[in-house]
C-alpha cells in the first residue's frame, strides 16, 4: 500500500478536534483542502475513518484504532526533526514537560540549577497546569502526574514505591506556641486545606468531631505558603514541604500521617516512542537522584520522616 503520508497531519488534526474547520485553522489550510486530504486517505485505505452527519464529523472505530499509531509516528518524526535542527544549529535540545503547579513551585524549580550543571546542553521547557495534559495534542514529551495511573496512550513510571502520606505542618512560631500537639489541641487552630482530608486525618488520630477549615486552596503550594506565614496549620505532602522543613520554615506537628486517593504518588509519564530517548533517560535519572537527595535531607533534619523511598532507591 502506498500510503499518502502527507495526509496524516490532517487526519491527526481532524481526529483530535473532531471538527474540520478547527483542524483547518490549526494547519493553516482551507476547510476544503483538509476535507480533500481526509477523502484521499480514506480512498487509499479502502474504508472510512469518520462518521459524517449533518452536525459534523466523528471518528469511528477504525479511525480510533489508527489515531494512536499516527500520533506516535508523527511525534517521533517531529522529535527527530527537532533533534536534527538542534544539532545543525549547534544548540541545545529541548525537553517539554507538563508539571503540576505545586510540584513545580515547591520542589522542581529550586533544583533547576543542578539540572543545568548536569545537563548544560539539554534545556527544560516547563509548563504548569492543574489539568492533565494531552502529550500528543499539546506537544509535550513527558509529564509529572499525581494519581494511580495508568493513563491511556502513554507509559508511566511511579517515582515512589509508596503513597505520599498527608502530614500536619505549621510554622515554627505556631509550633512554639502550642502547649502540646495532641489532636484535640491541633483542632483548635486555624486549619488550612480540604475539609474532607482534615476529617480523615482527625479520624485516624482518634478524634471524631466536625472541622471547619478557614481556607481551602486549589494549589498545595499556596497552602504551604500560607502555613509558612502563620495563617494556620496545613495538611500536605512532606515531599512538597521538604525544603521548607529543612530550612526551618515549616515544622511537622504530629507523627500521624494518612493516605487517601488524593495522596497517590507522582509518576513520570511519557510517550511510548520516547522510552529510550536520551533526554528522557536523563530526566528520569535526574529526578530519581534528586528525590533521593530530598529524602536524605529530610532524614537528617527529621529522623522520623514519613517520606517513602524513591522508586528503585535505597530504604
Amino acid at each position: 500500500m502506498r500510503l499518502p503520508l502527507h495526509t496524516l497531519p490532517a487526519f491527526r488534526a481532524v481526529a483530535e478536534s473532531q471538527n474540520l474547520r478547527a483542524a483547518a485553522q490549526r494547519l493553516h489550510l482551507t476547510h476544503g483542502a483538509v476535507s480533500q486530504q481526509i477523502k484521499l486517505l480514506e480512498s487509499r485505505l479502502g474504508y472510512e475513518l469518520f462518521e459524517r452527519n449533518g452536525r459534523g464529523i466523528v471518528l469511528n472505530a477504525a479511525g480510533s484504532a489508527l489515531l494512536c499509531s499516527v500520533q506516535s509516528a508523527l511525534a517521533t518524526l517531529e522529535e527527530g526533526l527537532m533533534a536534527a535542527g538542534a544539532v545543525a544549529r549547534g544548540g541545545a535540545q529541548t525537553l517539554r514537560v507538563s508539571v503540576l503547579p505545586s510540584f513545580a513551585q515547591r520542589w522542581l524549580l529550586p533544583r533547576m540549577a543542578r539540572w543545568r550543571e548536569r545537563h548544560p546542553d539539554l534545556s527544560l521547557e516547563i509548563e504548569t497546569s492543574q489539568q492533565v495534559a494531552d502529550l500528543y495534542r499539546d506537544g509535550f514529551h513527558a509529564a509529572l502526574r499525581s494519581g494511580e495511573g495508568p493513563w491511556p496512550g502513554v507509559e508511566s513510571e511511579p517515582l515512589f514505591d509508596e503513597p505520599l502520606p498527608l502530614i500536619v505542618l505549621g510554622c515554627p512560631e505556631t509550633a512554639q506556641a502550642l502547649p502540646d500537639t495532641r489532636p484535640e489541641t491541633l483542632a483548635t487552630l486555624p486549619l488550612l486545606g480540604e475539609k474532607e482530608l482534615w476529617q480523615i486525618w482527625f479520624k485516624a488520630a482518634g478524634l471524631n468531631q466536625p472541622v471547619n477549615p478557614v481556607a481551602s486552596f486549589n494549589d498545595a503550594g499556596l497552602m504551604l505558603q500560607a502555613a509558612e506565614q502563620g495563617l494556620g496549620i496545613a495538611l500536605g505532602r512532606e515531599l512538597l514541604a521538604a525544603d521548607a522543613i529543612c530550612a526551618g520554615k515549616l515544622v511537622r506537628l504530629s507523627p500521624i500521617g494518612v493516605n487517601h486517593e488524593l495522596t497517590q504518588g507522582y509518576h513520570l509519564v511519557y510517550r511510548p516512542s520516547l522510552r529510550e530517548w536520551p533526554p528522557l533517560l536523563a530526566l528520569r535519572a535526574w529526578l530519581r537522584d534528586e528525590l533521593e537527595r530530598s529524602r536524605s535531607s529530610l532524614v537528617t533534619s527529621l529522623p522520623r520522616s514519613a517520606l517513602p523511598a524513591p522508586r528503585g532507591g535505597r530504604r
